[in-house]
Protein backbone atom coordinates (compact mmCIF):
# COMPACT_ATOMS: atom_id res chain seq x y z
CA UNK A 1 0.00 0.00 0.00
CA UNK A 2 1.47 3.33 -1.29
CA UNK A 3 1.76 6.12 1.36
CA UNK A 4 -0.68 7.80 -0.18
CA UNK A 5 -3.43 4.71 0.02
CA UNK A 6 -2.33 4.55 3.37
CA UNK A 7 -3.66 8.50 4.06
CA UNK A 8 -6.60 7.96 2.77
CA UNK A 9 -7.21 4.99 4.67
CA UNK A 10 -6.44 6.48 7.42
CA UNK A 11 -9.01 9.00 6.83
CA UNK A 12 -11.61 7.08 6.11
CA UNK A 13 -11.21 5.28 9.43
CA UNK A 14 -11.50 8.41 11.16
CA UNK A 15 -14.31 10.15 8.95
CA UNK A 16 -16.53 10.58 11.49
CA UNK A 17 -13.61 13.26 13.01
CA UNK A 18 -14.48 15.39 10.33
CA UNK A 19 -17.66 14.60 8.02
CA UNK A 20 -21.05 13.65 9.79
CA UNK A 21 -24.03 13.41 7.51
CA UNK A 22 -22.49 14.52 4.46
CA UNK A 23 -20.62 17.78 6.60
CA UNK A 24 -17.29 18.66 7.19
CA UNK A 25 -16.60 19.50 10.86
CA UNK A 26 -14.48 22.87 11.33
CA UNK A 27 -11.39 21.90 13.84
CA UNK A 28 -9.17 24.70 12.98
CA UNK A 29 -5.46 25.02 13.36
CA UNK A 30 -3.11 27.27 12.78
CA UNK A 31 -2.19 28.34 9.13
CA UNK A 32 1.66 28.74 9.40
CA UNK A 33 2.90 28.93 5.46
CA UNK A 34 -0.44 30.99 4.82
CA UNK A 35 -1.84 28.03 2.12
CA UNK A 36 -5.26 28.35 0.63
CA UNK A 37 -6.99 25.08 -0.76
CA UNK A 38 -8.59 25.96 -4.29
CA UNK A 39 -11.50 24.18 -5.41
CA UNK A 40 -12.35 24.65 -8.93
CA UNK A 41 -15.72 24.04 -10.63
CA UNK A 42 -16.88 20.90 -8.65
CA UNK A 43 -20.16 21.55 -9.45
CA UNK A 44 -23.43 20.06 -10.96
CA UNK A 45 -23.47 21.48 -14.38
CA UNK A 46 -20.89 18.97 -15.41
CA UNK A 47 -23.31 16.41 -14.64
CA UNK A 48 -25.78 17.32 -17.42
CA UNK A 49 -22.88 17.75 -20.45
CA UNK A 50 -22.97 14.80 -22.44
CA UNK A 51 -19.04 13.95 -22.38
CA UNK A 52 -19.70 13.41 -18.06
CA UNK A 53 -19.00 10.21 -16.97
CA UNK A 54 -18.95 8.60 -13.50
CA UNK A 55 -16.20 6.39 -13.91
CA UNK A 56 -13.42 8.30 -12.38
CA UNK A 57 -15.76 10.13 -9.93
CA UNK A 58 -16.08 7.91 -6.89
CA UNK A 59 -12.05 8.04 -6.28
CA UNK A 60 -12.10 11.32 -6.86
CA UNK A 61 -14.17 12.07 -4.25
CA UNK A 62 -12.62 10.23 -2.24
CA UNK A 63 -9.37 12.24 -2.94
CA UNK A 64 -11.13 15.73 -2.91
CA UNK A 65 -12.86 14.75 -0.01
CA UNK A 66 -9.54 13.91 1.69
CA UNK A 67 -7.76 17.30 0.93
CA UNK A 68 -10.72 18.99 2.43
CA UNK A 69 -11.04 17.67 5.45
CA UNK A 70 -7.00 17.66 5.72
CA UNK A 71 -7.68 21.68 5.07
CA UNK A 72 -10.44 21.75 7.89
CA UNK A 73 -8.29 19.88 10.35
CA UNK A 74 -4.73 22.25 9.51
CA UNK A 75 -6.85 25.37 9.35
CA UNK A 76 -6.45 26.01 5.89
CA UNK A 77 -8.99 28.66 4.01
CA UNK A 78 -10.56 27.36 1.83
CA UNK A 79 -11.53 28.84 -1.83
CA UNK A 80 -14.76 27.61 -4.02
CA UNK A 81 -14.54 28.72 -7.13
CA UNK A 82 -17.89 28.27 -9.56
CA UNK A 83 -17.66 28.58 -13.44
CA UNK A 84 -20.74 30.75 -14.93
CA UNK A 85 -21.14 31.11 -18.43
CA UNK A 86 -23.15 31.24 -21.52
CA UNK A 87 -26.66 31.94 -22.59
CA UNK A 88 -28.98 32.92 -18.94
CA UNK A 89 -30.98 30.83 -19.49
CA UNK A 90 -32.14 27.83 -17.50
CA UNK A 91 -31.52 25.03 -20.12
CA UNK A 92 -27.84 26.02 -19.71
CA UNK A 93 -26.06 24.34 -16.79
CA UNK A 94 -23.73 26.55 -16.99
CA UNK A 95 -25.98 29.92 -15.92
CA UNK A 96 -26.89 30.96 -12.40
CA UNK A 97 -30.70 30.42 -13.98
CA UNK A 98 -30.13 26.42 -14.27
CA UNK A 99 -30.16 25.33 -10.51
CA UNK A 100 -26.99 23.58 -11.62
CA UNK A 101 -24.09 26.08 -9.92
CA UNK A 102 -24.30 24.20 -7.08
CA UNK A 103 -21.21 21.56 -5.18
CA UNK A 104 -21.46 18.57 -7.09
CA UNK A 105 -23.42 15.44 -5.57
CA UNK A 106 -21.07 13.18 -3.33
CA UNK A 107 -18.13 16.75 -2.39
CA UNK A 108 -18.14 17.30 0.95
CA UNK A 109 -19.67 20.08 2.69
CA UNK A 110 -17.45 23.07 3.80
CA UNK A 111 -17.52 26.47 4.94
CA UNK A 112 -15.60 28.61 2.25
CA UNK A 113 -13.29 30.94 3.03
CA UNK A 114 -14.22 32.83 0.15
CA UNK A 115 -15.98 32.08 -3.25
CA UNK A 116 -16.17 33.59 -6.57
CA UNK A 117 -18.12 33.23 -9.80
CA UNK A 118 -15.44 32.77 -13.06
CA UNK A 119 -16.45 33.35 -17.02
CA UNK A 120 -12.70 32.16 -18.11
CA UNK A 121 -10.68 28.98 -17.81
CA UNK A 122 -8.58 30.56 -15.05
CA UNK A 123 -9.51 31.13 -11.45
CA UNK A 124 -7.88 34.47 -11.26
CA UNK A 125 -9.23 36.53 -14.40
CA UNK A 126 -12.11 38.81 -13.77
CA UNK A 127 -12.84 37.24 -10.28
CA UNK A 128 -10.82 39.63 -8.05
CA UNK A 129 -9.80 36.27 -6.36
CA UNK A 130 -5.91 37.33 -7.04
CA UNK A 131 -6.59 40.30 -4.61
CA UNK A 132 -8.41 38.55 -1.85
CA UNK A 133 -5.20 35.92 -1.73
CA UNK A 134 -3.05 38.95 -1.52
CA UNK A 135 -5.00 40.64 1.08
CA UNK A 136 -4.78 37.16 3.17
CA UNK A 137 -1.21 36.95 2.80
CA UNK A 138 -1.81 33.72 0.94
CA UNK A 139 1.78 31.90 -0.42
CA UNK A 140 1.21 28.93 -1.15
CA UNK A 141 -2.12 27.29 -3.54
CA UNK A 142 -3.44 23.37 -3.70
CA UNK A 143 -5.31 23.37 -6.86
CA UNK A 144 -7.80 20.50 -6.70
CA UNK A 145 -11.27 20.37 -8.89
CA UNK A 146 -12.38 19.89 -12.21
CA UNK A 147 -11.25 19.75 -15.39
CA UNK A 148 -7.74 18.68 -14.93
CA UNK A 149 -6.43 20.03 -18.18
CA UNK A 150 -8.93 22.87 -18.36
CA UNK A 151 -9.34 25.24 -15.07
CA UNK A 152 -7.31 23.43 -13.16
CA UNK A 153 -4.23 23.65 -15.11
CA UNK A 154 -5.10 26.98 -16.61
CA UNK A 155 -5.18 28.54 -13.22
CA UNK A 156 -2.25 26.47 -12.01
CA UNK A 157 0.31 27.83 -14.95
CA UNK A 158 -1.94 31.66 -14.41
CA UNK A 159 -0.86 31.73 -10.01
CA UNK A 160 2.57 30.53 -10.94
CA UNK A 161 3.67 33.24 -13.05
CA UNK A 162 2.00 35.48 -10.49
CA UNK A 163 4.28 34.40 -8.22
CA UNK A 164 2.21 31.70 -5.78
CA UNK A 165 3.83 28.45 -5.33
CA UNK A 166 1.56 26.07 -6.56
CA UNK A 167 0.89 22.69 -5.27
CA UNK A 168 -1.25 20.62 -7.88
CA UNK A 169 -3.12 17.67 -6.56
CA UNK A 170 -3.59 15.39 -9.61
CA UNK A 171 -5.39 12.53 -7.36
CA UNK A 172 -8.02 15.42 -6.40
CA UNK A 173 -8.92 16.72 -10.02
CA UNK A 174 -11.22 14.93 -12.36
CA UNK A 175 -11.83 15.14 -16.14
CA UNK A 176 -12.76 12.76 -18.94
CA UNK A 177 -12.41 10.96 -22.23
CA UNK A 178 -11.56 13.06 -25.10
CA UNK A 179 -10.92 12.20 -28.93
CA UNK A 180 -7.78 14.21 -30.59
CA UNK A 181 -8.14 15.72 -33.84
CA UNK A 182 -7.74 12.04 -36.28
CA UNK A 183 -10.65 11.04 -34.08
CA UNK A 184 -8.88 8.88 -31.72
CA UNK A 185 -9.53 8.28 -28.21
CA UNK A 186 -8.03 10.01 -26.05
CA UNK A 187 -8.40 8.80 -22.16
CA UNK A 188 -9.33 10.82 -19.07
CA UNK A 189 -6.10 9.27 -17.47
CA UNK A 190 -3.56 9.89 -20.39
CA UNK A 191 -4.81 13.35 -20.35
CA UNK A 192 -4.07 13.45 -16.63
CA UNK A 193 -0.58 11.95 -16.73
CA UNK A 194 0.25 14.53 -19.93
CA UNK A 195 -1.11 17.76 -17.23
CA UNK A 196 1.16 16.43 -14.39
CA UNK A 197 3.91 15.89 -16.56
CA UNK A 198 3.80 19.70 -18.22
CA UNK A 199 3.29 21.22 -14.47
CA UNK A 200 5.20 19.51 -12.18
CA UNK A 201 8.93 21.47 -11.80
CA UNK A 202 7.70 23.83 -13.77
CA UNK A 203 4.87 25.70 -12.46
CA UNK A 204 4.15 23.47 -9.62
CA UNK A 205 5.15 20.67 -7.43
CA UNK A 206 2.39 17.81 -8.62
CA UNK A 207 1.48 15.87 -5.51
CA UNK A 208 -0.61 13.69 -3.48
CA UNK A 209 -3.03 14.40 -0.73
CA UNK A 210 -0.92 13.60 1.69
CA UNK A 211 2.01 15.12 0.70
CA UNK A 212 0.21 18.35 -0.35
CA UNK A 213 -1.42 18.43 3.54
CA UNK A 214 2.21 17.51 4.50
CA UNK A 215 3.36 20.65 3.40
CA UNK A 216 1.07 23.06 3.86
Amino acid sequence: MSENDRFLSDIGKTNQRFISNNQVINNPRRNPMKTALIVIDVQESFAHRPYFSEINLPIYLQHQNALIAGCISQGIPIVRVFHVEGEKVASNPFALESGKIRALQGLADFDAAHTVHKSRHSALVGTGLDVWLTQQGIQKLIISGIRTEQCCETTTRHASDLGWQVEYVTDATLTFDMQNADGSPLSAADIKTRTATVLDRRFARVCTVAQALASA
